[in-house]
């Protein structure tokens, strides 16, 4: 936003001088100061409770910051006339990816886990305080992201990758969304200021979608590293899970289709600008 010229306010939680603004704050522990509102247009609301893999955090941490944070926010952006607020929520509160099946923001099921559930609940609140408000509030469910600051399970397999603990995967014919960080930002922009987004949820890809045995070939590109000729049989893989739920459940993970449609979001002028094998040095 620095970059277009829109002065920035950030609210962290430790100071970071990226920023020329900052305001310290973390929602676990307390509310946002009223001054904080003050001259504020628009709210890109972020924070949230995830990328927890070693599952510390417990369910009223995730409800205090994903839910009930985000609920407070909203409220005292419209007492504070804030025109627009955007919401960054997730594809899991639409529930579990269905194997074979492109989803899109009318297949709404039951959340996936914790998070995904009190994304949603934020997600209605929010709905629900824009109908009965001015303010203009917009949600985005972003597929797994990607670019500078990765986190999460991509980010642990770049990091095998690049340490080269990551066996060469199998040619299975998965399917899995992504979305460039700096494409996300330009959803974000889209949808803070366009009209047609008022009330509305879009799902955010860069509009194609990969296997991960492609997402695997394109970590070892960006890393400048050869791809193996051999690969794991996807049987190997199998084997193990029939001995454990977790590493059943991260197999799943690993080889199941996450297949999401963007074309509502694209429907009011979105266009991805990157793809994750055509832009290797922008993965992390």
């Amino acid at each position: 936003l620095d970059q277009k010229n829109i002065p920035v306010r950030a609210v962290l939680r430790n100071e970071d001088d990226k920023f020329k603004e900052v305001v310290l704050c973390d929602f676990e522990k307390e509310d946002l100061a009223n001054e904080a509102y003050h001259g504020i247009e628009t709210i890109f609301h972020l924070a949230g409770c995830t990328h927890d893999v070693d599952n510390q955090s417990t369910f009223e941490v995730y409800k205090k910051i994903n839910t009930e944070a985000t609920t407070k926010l909203a409220h005292a952006a419209v007492e504070n006339r804030v025109s627009s607020f955007v919401f960054v929520s997730s594809v899991k509160a639409g529930g579990s990816p269905v194997t074979g099946q492109v989803i899109d923001e009318t297949d709404q099921q039951e959340p996936e886990g914790i998070y995904g559930k009190t994304k949603r609940e934020a997600e209605l609140n929010l709905l629900n305080i824009g109908a009965q408000s001015n303010m203009h509030i917009s949600i985005i469910r972003p597929t797994l992201v990607y670019g500078p600051g990765l986190k999460g399970n991509l980010l642990q397999m770049y990091k095998a990758v690049e340490k080269g603990w990551f066996p060469p995967l199998p040619f299975v014919n998965n399917a899995r969304s992504l979305i460039h960080v700096d494409d996300l930002i330009e959803a974000l922009l889209l949808v803070a200021w366009d009209t047609r987004a008022r009330n509305q949820i879009f799902i955010a890809t860069d509009g194609q979608s990969y296997s991960s045995r492609e997402i695997y070939e394109a970590m070892c590109h960006a890393l400048d590293k050869n791809i193996p000729k051999w690969f794991i049989p996807y049987f190997i893989f199998l084997v193990p899970s029939f001995f454990s739920s977790n590493l059943k459940h991260k197999v799943n993970k690993l080889f199941g289709d996450a297949k999401y449609s963007s074309e509502k979001l694209e429907s009011i002028g979105f266009k991805a600008q990157y793809s994750f094998g055509g832009n290797n040095e922008k993965i992390i």
